[in-house]
């Protein structure tokens, strides 16, 4: 079932539509956004405006028992992990792809490709070295995200941002935000977040946590609670970001 949202010019807001939640209005932005997820799907898009006030109400992507991978029409999709825990992204990786591919122990120094098949679509993921290190240098940053590109080459199609609140600190979101730059400014509009260890039950709590908050808004909203989470239905949302993004891969 498809349902359309249309947003009209104006401030950022936040209303309730009945069967689908809190949905974001947002300004300089016209056009539809598709959530192809059933009733109790959600979608957030537009370009939202830095300055712009926005609303605290800050919701996860709301759940569905309806899956679709990925596109019909897409035969590949890559996938950056990016986050300050190698464990959690290796994780995370093994969780996508439903076998252990990552090895959560040692943390190599060097970018790691791994690859499956579901559903006759191949996912690619691509796990990095910590590149919100306290002491890399700009050098080995940028050698690091080369090696990413080219693992991932034409261009990822998405970033999934594994985080943990409580370790999740203002000088980790400007080394992330700086990151996401090296490989292009469109790189937050594919970016989605993966709460790996939510810090409370409640979305409330998310009030403690103004940098990963921050972020969250530059994703334009975009934001998942592992706890619970199946792997068909994060694979959907991955295929939500690239259906958002009509198809296309970052182009650094």
């Amino acid at each position: 079932m498809l349902a359309l949202v249309s947003f009209d010019y104006g401030p950022v807001t936040a209303v309730s539509a009945p069967g689908i939640g809190p949905v974001y209005s947002v300004v300089g932005v016209v056009g539809a956004v598709e959530a192809a997820f059933g009733a109790a799907a959600i979608a957030a898009t537009g370009h939202h405006s830095r300055g712009s006030e926005v609303s605290d109400d800050l919701q996860p992507l709301k759940r569905s028992r309806s899956y679709e991978l990925l596109p019909p029409n897409m035969s590949e999709l890559r996938v950056v992990l990016l986050g300050n825990s190698w464990s959690e992204r290796s994780s995370v990786g093994n969780f996508i792809l439903r076998e252990t591919k990552f090895n959560t122990e040692e943390e190599p120094d060097q970018c790691q490709r791994v690859s499956g098949q579901l559903k006759e679509k191949k996912i690619v993921l691509i796990n990095t070295p910590d590149l919100l290190h306290p002491n890399i240098s700009e050098d080995k940053l940028r050698q690091h995200v080369a090696d990413c590109v080219r693992l991932s080459d034409p261009g990822p199609h998405v970033f999934l941002l594994v985080l943990q609140p409580e370790d999740f600190t203002q000088e980790l979101k400007v080394k992330l935000c700086r990151v996401l730059k090296l490989f292009g400014d469109q790189s937050f509009d594919h970016s989605l977040i993966l709460i790996s260890t939510p810090r409370e039950e409640s979305s409330a709590s998310m009030d403690k946590d103004q940098p990963l908050q921050d972020l969250i808004r530059m994703c334009r909203y975009r934001y998942l609670n592992q706890k619970n989470l199946e792997p068909p239905e994060l694979l959907t949302r991955l295929g939500q970001v690239v259906k958002e993004n009509d198809g296309e891969h970052v182009s650094p």
